[in-house]
């Protein structure tokens, strides 16, 4: 690529930010790390009528968490600021302006109620109505009105938009780097509102392409619900006299629900119990809750990584990357022009490969607030230590809890079902010899614990697991928990006694 690249996320801040958002973010941010190039944050808010407060701030915490990182942009700044739309709206009429003079954009001054009776009139006849060349001559539009009552109806304040002029009966040809050559006819196409007058701002159509233009934007990455709107963006940079400076497009798959059938919404997810968006959201407007990947327990890294392979697919049997490796590899002939379906599933397993994974130092820091909760204060190392034994059972950190609370909590109340099983027979005067056993060792290392235990198991012909099963009643309480020399050494000498001393004193043997 000779042209530096330049990639650009343009969110508008209409609510919290949708699990397909932050993979169209991804992408673009893979494919200008990959290539070098620079990542640019743009708010496009010129929809004053879907604005949400709170919004904006939601996007860049959720590209933070997701380590998505910015170059340029809204809360980072740059040699193209300002980078929101609404700080930018002086700029937008100077265009759409230009494109009237030059005979490609014109005015309209129908309001929506006139142009309401029209649809309905058409729908009567069984026809639907398109504001295209067919009928724009025949409304008041300065196609049709003569130069000085356009002025007129300016000057007096009447409320106007600016249509692009669409040509007549021409093929568009475009080229998309994931759907390969399209070609449109412009007689399907309508005549796009480019601006309004009403609240002096652009539509999206406008204000992309002439922010995309300014901001030198090599390569739109977006979502596959822009693809019906290419033909007109290459009519706008062709009508500007852009087409040089062009950035390529690459429209991303939909994101699908479970079932396969149509795009994923907040609606599945709360209907089948699973998060839509990156982070808990509130709505400030209504009190809507909205579940988040981070408060649900999801690592960023385990997120990132699934949501990655959903539409994308490395060419190899690899499904585990690190960012890095996400840019070493990413290439958007790669991605597919097919919908991805969501499996909620397959993100728990990611967030499972990533719990395993972990190093008892970074499982602490993040297990520690889940130990005070319960009332439990301990060293780091402790707490990283409890983590790291029983990880390979957790999908969540908030799993660890239930896994290793008999690590730091005697039980006093026993497993009704081991209780049957193991409380019985000779088995609690063998745990009451086992007891001796475990006082006289000096070095209670694992190792050492299972060495001169087994030996006396051996010796003295008692059943392994008959023994094994009663000492981890004693120390558990019930049938669950890791190998019970990492339980032993975990609690250490004094408490294992302890708490084997508290089985035998209150706990009557079964018959």
């Amino acid at each position: 690529m000779n042209r530096e690249v330049r990639v650009r996320f343009a969110p508008s801040p209409t609510g919290p930010l949708h699990i397909g958002g932050v993979r169209t973010a991804l992408y673009n941010y893979l494919f200008a790390r990959r290539h070098g190039g620079k990542m640019i944050l743009r708010i496009e808010d010129t929809d004053s009528q879907r604005f949400v407060p709170g919004a904006e701030d939601y996007i860049i915490e959720s590209l933070k968490w997701c380590g998505i990182e910015i170059d340029e942009g809204v809360g980072v700044g740059g040699p193209h600021a300002p980078y929101r739309q609404s700080e930018r709206r002086e700029l937008y009429l100077k265009y759409a302006t230009q494109l009237v003079e030059a005979g490609w954009a014109y005015y309209a001054f129908d309001s929506a109620e006139e142009l309401d009776v029209l649809r309905k009139e058409y729908e009567s006849r069984g026809e639907t109505f398109a504001y295209n060349f067919k009928v724009r001559t025949t409304l008041p539009t300065s196609l049709s009105l003569s130069k000085e009552e356009v002025e007129e109806r300016i000057a007096r304040g009447d409320i106007w938009v600016i249509r692009f002029k669409m040509p007549e009966n021409e093929i568009v040809k475009m080229h998309d780097l994931i759907r390969g050559d399209v070609e449109v006819n412009t007689s399907t196409l309508d005549d796009k509102v480019l601006y309004k007058s009403i609240d002096a701002l652009p539509t999206y159509h406008l204000a992309n392409i002439v922010d995309d233009h300014l901001m030198e934007i090599s390569h739109v990455i977006r979502g596959e619900e822009w693809l019906p709107s290419l033909p007109l963006h290459y009519l706008l940079y062709k009508a500007f006299g852009w087409t040089d400076t062009q950035p390529e497009f690459a429209h991303l798959p939909l994101l699908l629900k479970p079932t396969g059938g149509g795009k994923l919404s907040k609606r599945d997810g709360d209907k089948m119990g699973f998060p839509v968006f990156p982070l808990h959201w509130v709505s400030p407007t209504t009190g809507e809750t909205a579940r988040g990947y981070r408060e649900d327990g999801y690592f960023a890294e385990a997120f990132i990584n699934m949501l990655a392979l959903l539409g994308w697919n490395p060419g190899t049997e690899q499904e585990i990357f690190s960012m890095q490796e996400l840019i070493d590899a990413f290439s958007l002939d790669r991605v597919s022009k097919a919908g991805a379906r969501f499996q909620p599933d397959k993100a728990k397993w990611f967030n499972a490969q990533y719990m395993h994974a972990k190093t008892a130092e970074e499982l602490c820091p993040i297990y520690q607030p889940i130990l005070r909760e319960h009332g439990i204060e301990v060293s780091d190392e402790v707490a990283g230590k409890a983590a790291f034994i029983m990880k390979e059972r957790a999908t969540f950190v908030s799993d660890l809890w239930d896994l290793t609370s008999y690590f730091f909590i005697a039980p006093t109340e026993y497993e009704e079902k081991q209780l049957k099983k193991y409380w019985k027979g000779d088995n609690p005067a063998r745990l009451a010899e086992l007891r001796e056993v475990l006082a006289s060792i000096d070095d209670f290392s694992l190792e050492n614990t299972e060495q001169i235990v087994h030996a006396w198991i051996t010796e003295k012909e008692y059943g392994m697991g008959q023994i094994m099963n009663t000492l981890r009643l004693a120390l558990v309480g019930a049938g669950k928990g890791p190998g019970m020399y990492d339980v032993t050494s975990f609690i250490g000498k004094e408490e294992c006694l302890k708490r084997i001393d508290y089985l035998l004193a209150n706990v009557k043997p079964l018959e």
